[in-house]
């Protein structure tokens, strides 16, 4: 418990005692209990100062509200009994009563932040894997889940409200955790979540389109994520940046400008710091070679698949030499890392064909999925057809037919009451990278599920799809059409186990739904399953029949 006079300069308090007691912080008046301190948030689908009386009610001892709101005035005189503090950005005081609250727990750790339109998760998870095989105790917050420790409890946002993330932070602290890695949105920056943190190390991986349902343009998207960078990282602390990518490059620009440390990662640019080349991807990982600084050239070996994850262990490995951990521990942190639940996360039952299941659900995103996708079938076509070449030398009399190329099969759909602009470009990429397409329906939210199809028909421009609403339909299809040595993407909703629909929930995985589908296939009987209970003379007499 704290007084408020410990939470809030006494300036801003303008009713009511400073010494009030206050036990909890709440922003939603639903989680208001007895001596909490609720403040008063202004969001897009509601206004948190007309819930002020709740608050009240529920025993709030003290408001923080706009002080813009001169209709809250009027309760100074009806509720003598609580305190009352204004401040011009509500978000902000939040972030900053809760690090106050909770004790500034970032201080105490070495907190890392990534940002990005795709990688986040994945970077977020080789990070933890190389600080723990260099010898810290780290905790993470991020899309999939909160580690504190050994400890991992269900993830309810990336990065979660400023009480939350502040009282996360200090479970870590009170757990002897040395590091902490948080996944930061751009909704989270734009709302001050994360702010009066102490960053240490700061993530870029990209910058596409997306959430243009709730930011006004790409230019207000790229705003939001710099101040990771240019506002949340403190002095002294260093910048880690795609330099491949457009938005990376003008980030690297503005940060020059202010002195920032800065280490830049990168596959095409010459100029990156630490770059990766010699690039080979199976469907089981990816390896290549490490240059650091243009010296020292190491081989990096991930059980991850794909050039969009070569990104991610490039920026891990960056963020890792901003902590000066040295490049053997970063080799074996890589190597030791888990598949990451729902970022090309492999169905493997024994099938011929590559099935997975990612979280693509941007442009940008399902383009390097498919184009992943492509370089793996490539590559086990090259693979299959050496094999082929081997044998025939072996044995100059083999009949067996010549291996076939491998197709892709993709099953994707767009959610409802979100970014409708990149619908029909999905649609279009899907079909051009795509042997074949399956759409069907993601989280259609409030919006009609065939609608949506429809704008995702639009950019189609080959006939190469086919449309099922039902998405357990849909997987269930995509793989009886698939043969050995195709690909299964199931794209859009990753690790995600739900599917909404006007305002309901109900329980839906890919991964499950992918799996009792394989299943299916590997248990019907074959042709010559069938055939043994017929003899020759049958067939004969059923022929004339």
């Amino acid at each position: 418990m704290k007084k408020l006079i410990e939470l809030i300069d006494k300036n801003f308090i303008k009713s009511g005692s400073a010494d009030v007691p206050v036990k909890a912080i709440a922003c939603d008046s639903r989680s208001v209990q007895q001596d909490s301190l609720f403040v008063a948030l202004r969001g897009s689908n509601a206004d948190g100062h007309l819930f002020i009386p709740e608050a009240i009610k529920r025993g709030a001892s003290v408001i923080v509200h706009c002080s813009c709101a001169m209709e809250i005035k009027e309760l100074y005189k009806k509720h003598p009994e609580v305190s009352f503090a204004a401040f011009a950005d509500t978000s902000a005081a939040l972030a900053a009563i809760s690090a106050a609250f909770y004790g500034y727990p970032s201080r105490a750790l070495g907190l890392i932040g990534v940002t990005g339109t795709n990688g986040k998760t994945t970077t977020s998870f080789i990070i933890k894997s190389i600080l723990d095989r260099s010898g810290f105790r780290t905790g993470l917050i991020g899309t999939i889940q909160y580690m504190i420790a050994d400890n991992i409890y269900d993830s309810h946002h990336t990065t979660p409200q400023s009480p939350v993330f502040q009282d996360i932070l200090r479970q870590m602290v009170q757990e002897r955790c040395d590091a902490a890695v948080a996944e930061v949105s751009s909704h989270a920056l734009a709302q001050k979540r994360a702010d009066s943190s102490d960053f240490k190390v700061a993530v870029f991986t990209n910058l596409t389109r997306d959430h243009l349902d709730y930011h006004r343009d790409m230019e207000d998207y790229f705003d939001c994520k710099a101040r990771l960078f240019t506002e949340l990282l403190v002095r002294g602390g260093t910048a880690v940046i795609n330099i491949d990518d457009p938005y990376g490059k003008i980030l690297v620009d503005m940060l020059k400008e202010r002195d920032t440390k800065v280490i830049t990662y990168g596959i095409e640019s010459k100029e990156a710091d630490i770059r990766a080349s010699e690039i080979a991807m199976t469907f089981k990982g990816s390896s290549f070679k490490i240059q650091i600084e243009g010296v020292a050239e190491e081989e990096m070996i991930s059980p991850l698949c794909g050039l969009t994850n070569v990104y991610n262990v490039l920026a891990a490995a960056s963020a890792a030499r901003a902590l000066n951990i040295p490049i053997m521990k970063i080799k074996e942190g890589i190597a030791m890392t888990n598949l990451v639940k729902g970022r090309f996360q492999k169905v493997e039952l024994g099938q011929d064909f590559l099935a997975v299941v990612d979280y693509a659900h941007t442009e940008d995103a399902l383009e390097r999925l498919l184009m992943t996708a492509r370089q793996l079938i490539n590559a086990y076509g090259i693979a299959k057809r050496t094999e082929k070449l081997m044998k025939a030398k072996r044995d100059q009399y083999s009949t067996e037919p010549c291996q076939r190329e491998g197709k892709i099969i993709t099953v994707f759909g767009c959610g409802g009451n979100r970014d409708k602009g990149k619908r029909s470009k999905m649609g279009e990429i899907a079909s051009r990278l795509s042997d074949f397409v399956i759409v069907t329906s993601d989280n259609p939210r409030n919006e009609d599920p065939k609608e949506i199809i429809r704008e995702i028909e639009r950019g189609i421009k080959k006939d190469n799809y086919i449309v099922i609403p039902d998405r357990n339909v849909a997987i269930g299809m995509a793989v009886e059409l698939a043969s050995s040595g195709d690909i299964v993407l199931v794209a859009g909703k990753g690790h995600e186990e739900y599917q909404e629909l006007r305002g309901q929930r109900r329980y839906f995985s890919d991964k499950n739904a992918l799996e009792e589908a394989i299943k299916k296939t590997i248990t019907r009987p074959s042709f010559a399953d069938w055939a043994q209970f017929f003899n020759p003379s049958d067939k004969v007499q059923n022929a004339h029949c």
